[in-house]
C-alpha cells in the first residue's frame, strides 16, 4: 500500500533513541521500536493481521519518545517535553527517569498508564511510511514482529478479496496524518535549534529513601533568552503559531513531579 508524497522527509536520530520518519532503513538505522518493518502486501499478507490485545510491551526499556508539534498541548499535560540536544531539536516526551525504563508501562508489560495520552509514535506502531530506494512513493510498511502480526484473527490486514481491510485503511490515513505533523515538525524544530533558545538542562529528581537521580542528555527552552527574542524573530513565530507550542514545553516542566510519583511508587512495588 502507498501514497505518492512529492516532498521527501530527512531521516533524523534524536536524544534517548528518538527518530523522525525514517527511509526504508538499513539494519542497523531501524526506527524506534521497528525489528523487521516491510511494505505491506496483499499476497504476502493474505492471512496475516494484528494479534489480539498486543498491548504495549514493545515500549519497554525505553524512557522517551518522539512527538510532533500538533500534540505537544495534550502531551503537555502528561510527560515533560524535551528536546535532544544535537543540531535536529527533535522534540520528545519523558516517558522515565532511568535508563530503559518506561514509567507508563504497566508492569504487567501490556497496559499504559490510565487515563494518560498515548503519543501518536507509539499509536502508529507496528504500522510506518518508508521511502522506497530511488523514488518519491511513501509506502506503508507493517513491523513483522511475531509478538504483535500473526497469522488469522479477527484484525486481518486484507480481506478475501485481497483488498485492504478497514484496519490497514485506517493505519494509511493515520500515517498520513502522522507525516505530515512530522514535516510541520522538522521545520519547527530546526528554526528552534537555529534559535539559540535551547539550554542544555539536568533534572535532579529527589526518591525514596533520601536518593537522588540526575536525568541530563536533554535540552529546553531558556524562558530569559524567550523573554529576550527579537521582534522580527517574535512575529514571524507568531505568524507560524509556533509560540503555543513553546509555551506547552514550558508548561510541561511540572510533569517531572508525576514522574517522580511514578517511579517512587515503581521503587516501593520493588522493595515490598
Amino acid at each position: 500500500m502507498a501514497k505518492k508524497d512529492s516532498k521527501k522527509q530527512d531521516k533524523n536520530k534524536g536524544n534517548n533513541k528518538a527518530e523522525k520518519e525514517p527511509k526504508m532503513p538499513a539494519a542497523a538505522n531501524l526506527p524506534l521500536f521497528y525489528k523487521t518493518p516491510v511494505p505491506l502486501d496483499a499476497k504476502a499478507h493474505a492471512k496475516l493481521g494484528l494479534n489480539k490485545n498486543f498491548g504495549f510491551g514493545f515500549t519497554e526499556g525505553v524512557n522517551a519518545v518522539p512527538v510532533n508539534l500538533i500534540e505537544m498541548p495534550q502531551i503537555c499535560h502528561y510527560y515533560p517535553i524535551a528536546f535532544s540536544p544535537d543540531g535536529n531539536a527533535t522534540p520528545v516526551a519523558i516517558l522515565g527517569l532511568r535508563d530503559n525504563e518506561n514509567l507508563f508501562l504497566k508492569t504487567n508489560n501490556k497496559d499504559w498508564e490510565e487515563n494518560a495520552y498515548i503519543p501518536a509514535y507509539i499509536r502508529r506502531y507496528p504500522f510506518i511510511f518508508s521511502e522506497l530506494p530511488e523514488g518519491d512513493q511513501l509506502t506503508l510498511c507493517i513491523d513483522n514482529n511475531k509478538d504483535v502480526v500473526g497469522e488469522g484473527g479477527d484484525q486481518l490486514f486484507f480481506n478475501e478479496e485481497g483488498k485492504a481491510s478497514d484496519l490497514s485503511n485506517n493505519a494509511l490515513e493515520f500515517c498520513k496524518s502522522y507525516h505530515a505533523a512530522a514535516q510541520q515538525t522538522v521545520e519547527f524544530a530546526k528554526a528552534l535549534a537555529d534559535s539559540g533558545l535551547l539550554v542544555d538542562r539536568e533534572a535532579q529528581i529527589n526518591v525514596s529513601e533520601g536518593k537522588r537521580i540526575n536525568f541530563s542528555g536533554f535540552k529546553i527552552v531558556d524562558e530569559k533568552k524567550l523573554a529576550e527574542m527579537d521582534d522580527k524573530t517574535l512575529l514571524e513565530w507568531h505568524k507560524k503559531g509556533w509560540l503555543p507550542f513553546i509555551y506547552a514545553h514550558l508548561f510541561s516542566g511540572a510533569q517531572w513531579q508525576r514522574l517522580t510519583k511514578l517511579l517512587n511508587e515503581r521503587l516501593e512495588k520493588e522493595a515490598a
